[in-house]
Formats: C-alpha cells, sequence, structure tokens
C-alpha cells in the first residue's frame, strides 16, 4: 500500500522514523514559536494596546467558531485510511473544497452582526479580513495532509515556518505603520496565504479539479465526529474572549488573550507539535496488531515530563515574565497567566484524547464526552465572569480537572490500561515537576519575591530546576530517561564517528 497515492508518488519514497518526524516537528514547532514570540513582544511594548489585541481577538475568535470546522476531518481520513487510493483522495479534495469555501462565506456574512453585536463598529473590517483568509484554507489543506500520511515532516516544517515568517512579517511592517488591529487580521491573512503557496509547492501542485465524489460516506463519518469535536473544543477555547467580550470590554479581553496566548504557545512548543506526528504513528500500531496501550503510556510520559514542569514554571514566573516581557502596562495580565498555565497541566494529562478514539472507531462514546466537557467549560465561564477576569482563569483550573473526569476513563478502557499504570506515570511526572519549580518557590521566600524577582534570580533558579528535574526523571525511572539516553548516545555517537575520507 502506498502512502500517498497520487501519481507523483508512483515512485518509492522513503519513510520517515518517528522519531525524526517528532524531530522535524519539534523544530518547526520552535522557529514558528521564535517568531511569534519576538513578534508578540515588539508588538505589545510598543505598537499594540490591550484594547486593540482585545478587539482583534473577539474578531478573530468569532470568526473561528465556525471556520475551525473548515477541515471537517479531512486530515484525519487522510493520515487514517488504511487504503487511500487516488479516487478517494480526490473525493476527500473535492469535499474539503465545498465544505470549507461554504464555511468560509458564512463567517464572511457574518462580520457586521459580530460587530454589531459587540458595539464595535471599527471591527467589521478586522472581521471581514480575518474570514477572507479562510477562502484560502481549503487548498492546503488536503497537500498538508498528504505530507503528514508520508511522515514528509521536512515539507511540515517548510509549511509552518513560511506561514509564521509571513504572519511575523506583514503584522510587524503594519503595526508600525500605526494599523493596530488591523494589523494583526492582516497577518493572520498572510499566514493562510504563505500556507497555501508552501503547501502546494511541497505537494508538487495538487487542485481538486476535476470534483469528484465517490463513495464519500468514510469521510462524512469521519466529518461528523471532527465537527462536534471542532464546535466543542472551538466553544470552550474561545468563550472566554466572546463572553469577558460582551461583559466587560476590548481591554479586558487584551489581558486575557495575552496571558491565555503565552500559555498556549509555551504547550504547544513543547507537546503541540508532535500530535500531528503519533496519529499517523499509531495508525500503522493499529495497522500491524499490536496493542496501543505501551506506546501510549510513553506517549502520556514524555508529554507530561516534559510539558508539566515547563508550564508550571512560567505560572510561578507569570508577574517577573510579564513585566520583563511586556512592560508594566500588561502587568494585569499576570495573575490571570499562572491560573491559566496551571490549567494547562490538567489537558496535557490526558493526551490524544481525540485522535484515538477517532482512529479505533470510537467516536460516539467521544462526541458524548466532548457535549458535556463543552457544556461545563461554557457553563463555569458565564458564572465567573461577572466576578471578574481572575475568576475566568480561575475557572480554567475547575474545567481542567472536569477535563480529567470527562476523558481518562474513555482512554484507560479504550487503550486495555489499568489505573495504576496511568497513575504511575503521571506521579512520576508530578515529582519532576515539584522538583524542576522547587528552587523558584523557595527563592520567592529566601531572596526576593515575585514583584522584585531579577532576571540573575530567575535564570540561576531556572538551571538549578533543570538539573532537580532531570536527577528526578533518572532517580524514578521515568519513561523520558530511556528517551533522554537513547538522544545523549546518538549526539555522542555523531562526535565520535570517524569522518568520511573521499577518494580521489
Amino acid at each position: 500500500m502506498a502512502d500517498t497515492p497520487s501519481s507523483s508518488d508512483n515512485a518509492p519514497q522513503p519513510v520517515m522514523s518517528v522519531r525524526t518526524a517528532a524531530l522535524w516537528a519539534l523544530a518547526s514547532q520552535y522557529a514558528s514559536f521564535a517568531m511569534q514570540f519576538i513578534a508578540s513582544v515588539v508588538l505589545a511594548r510598543w505598537y499594540i494596546s490591550p484594547e486593540q489585541l482585545g478587539q482583534f481577538s473577539v474578531a478573530f475568535a468569532s470568526v473561528t467558531l465556525v471556520a475551525f470546522l473548515q477541515d471537517f476531518g479531512v486530515t484525519r481520513y487522510i493520515n487514517g485510511e488504511r487504503d487511500l487510493t487516488s479516487e478517494k483522495l480526490q473525493t476527500a479534495f473535492t469535499i474539503s473544497v465545498l465544505f470549507a469555501w461554504g464555511i468560509a462565506l458564512l463567517a464572511l456574512l457574518a462580520a457586521w452582526p459580530i460587530s454589531l453585536f459587540y458595539r464595535d463598529p471599527g471591527m467589521f473590517t478586522v472581521t471581514l479580513i480575518i474570514a477572507s483568509s479562510y477562502l484560502l484554507v481549503p487548498l492546503a489543506i488536503v497537500p498538508q495532509a498528504t505530507c503528514q500520511r508520508r511522515m514528509d515532516y521536512r515539507s511540515n516544517t517548510m509549511i509552518e515556518i513560511g506561514a509564521a515568517l509571513a504572519n511575523a512579517g506583514a503584522t510587524l511592517t503594519l503595526a508600525i505603520m500605526g494599523q493596530g488591529a488591523l494589523a494583526l487580521a492582516w497577518g493572520a491573512f498572510a499566514q493562510q496565504a504563505a500556507r497555501l503557496i508552501v503547501s502546494q509547492w511541497r505537494a508538487g501542485g495538487m487542485l481538486p479539479w476535476p470534483l469528484k465524489i465517490t463513495d464519500a460516506r468514510p469521510i462524512f463519518a469521519i466529518g461528523g465526529a471532527n465537527t462536534v469535536q471542532v464546535v466543542c473544543s472551538s466553544l470552550s477555547a474561545r468563550a472566554p474572549e466572546l463572553v469577558i467580550g460582551r461583559m466587560l470590554d476590548n481591554a479586558a479581553v487584551g489581558l486575557f488573550a495575552r496571558a491565555s496566548g503565552l500559555a498556549l504557545q509555551l504547550r504547544l512548543l513543547i507537546s503541540g507539535a508532535v500530535t500531528g506526528v503519533f496519529y499517523p504513528a499509531f495508525r500503522r500500531v493499529r495497522d500491524s496488531g499490536a496493542p496501543l496501550g505501551p506506546p501510549y503510556l510513553r506517549v502520556l510520559g514524555a508529554y507530561t515530563g516534559v510539558t508539566w514542569p515547563a508550564l508550571a514554571g512560567i505560572a510561578v514566573l507569570a508577574e517577573p515574565l510579564v513585566n520583563l516581557l511586556y512592560g508594566e502596562r500588561w502587568i494585569a495580565a499576570a495573575p490571570l497567566l499562572t491560573w491559566i498555565a496551571l490549567s494547562q497541566l490538567c489537558y496535557v494529562a490526558v493526551p490524544l484524547y481525540a485522535d484515538l478514539p477517532l482512529l479505533l472507531g470510537r467516536m460516539k462514546p467521544l462526541m458524548r464526552r466532548m457535549v458535556i466537557d463543552t457544556v461545563l467549560s461554557v457553563i463555569l465561564i458565564a458564572m465567573t465572569a461577572p466576578f471578574g477576569l481572575v475568576w475566568v482563569a480561575a475557572s480554567r483550573v475547575v474545567h481542567g480537572l472536569l477535563y480529567i473526569i470527562v476523558y481518562a476513563p474513555l482512554m484507560r478502557d479504550m487503550l486495555g490500561l489499568r489505573w495504576r499504570d496511568l497513575a504511575s506515570v503521571s506521579a512520576r511526572s508530578a515529582l519532576a515537576t515539584l522538583a524542576a519549580v522547587g528552587p523558584l518557590l523557595a527563592s520567592y521566600a529566601l531572596w526576593a519575591g515575585p514583584a522584585d524577582t531579577g532576571l540573575v534570580q530567575a535564570l540561576s533558579m531556572i538551571a538549578c530546576g533543570i538539573a532537580l528535574w532531570l536527577a528526578t526523571i533518572f532517580l524514578t525511572a521515568h519513561p523520558l530517561r530511556a528517551e533522554i539516553i537513547d538522544l545523549a548516545a546518538n549526539m555522542l555517537g555523531r562526535l565520535h564517528r570517524p569522518p568520511s575520507t573521499a577518494t580521489p
């Protein structure tokens, strides 16, 4: 079975190992993060106010409530289908384009009602630009998905870096020209344009013509489940900005968006990049008939063992971090960042909660849990919003705990795991997390508090925390220990490899 069935793939292609693909994905995530992070710091310090960020955030959240439906599960279908023929791929492309352009049209038509609902005439143009960018998305979905299927994460790296570079360049240029929220909107448009151009280039040019729909039932089955997931996750993720924008003001939305954006960026920096790698990797394990439980425990260890300490460190360093990066006018975002970073610990605790049920055909129990999870999230936001931003941020921690209660039993039963297996990995990650943030917490009592923490104190305590984290990983026989040893052995092997000699 060929991994990609297009005519350009008749010749056999090398398939990356999961580890190599993960390294490429991480390289992509780190480079994209670096560009976005530097741009966000420059924008927040000199060019974008909380009110302007809030206006963009409300418009973006409103559009993405429907725009995230554009994929319609096509990416998962292409990556998970056992026998992906050229005819099936063309059907998937046709459905993707027709459905995605319909969603983009709805987003465009919603621009004016959104500006009316939030009583902000300036939001109309911002929303219109963001919605227009989604006209470009469908022509990039299938080309990028085929790269993922064949584990070609070199191409995916080029796509993501190109998109991030276009976003940062357009946003900074227009912000310097004084365009405010419009600069952010045009940056989003430039990002989608670059994603389209680079993905088409790397896929060798893939167009959905002639349109073809043949036996689309498997796509619609995955698409239905994917729609429920996207609606639920989009509502849960975007509800804070939408509710705050209506009940408070754009400045409050900007502060919340700055805190949640930083926490989410860090989470995606560490674990988000490799999520796309694991889906086709687990598909291969499934097709081989091997059990998925053992590799899932290794994934759980990698996610929690690395991401938990980093997020906990962000929570502890929230005040000095916001002050150092964004300046005094954003300092009100610091307590929000603490709560939101802590909530992300919970979301990382159940990795691949949507991907594996879809891969294993457990869509109905997944959809039921998604609806329950979303309802709980929206109720918590509605209950806490009248009390202020800190209450909304704290509600994310409560929602995160409920998220674990909702999804962990499904993953355990589906993968044939025992509670003690999951608890053993999570407990060792928790110990490593406490070891990592212990020096920072101690320094607040013995050196200087968060408001007075300087760069020397922060960096020295982070270094101590990393050393203690590494020691705990080895002392507790954490699943990451084997990965660290293998990585070190590979690096040493390359250093000691004799140089090749060219023959004259």
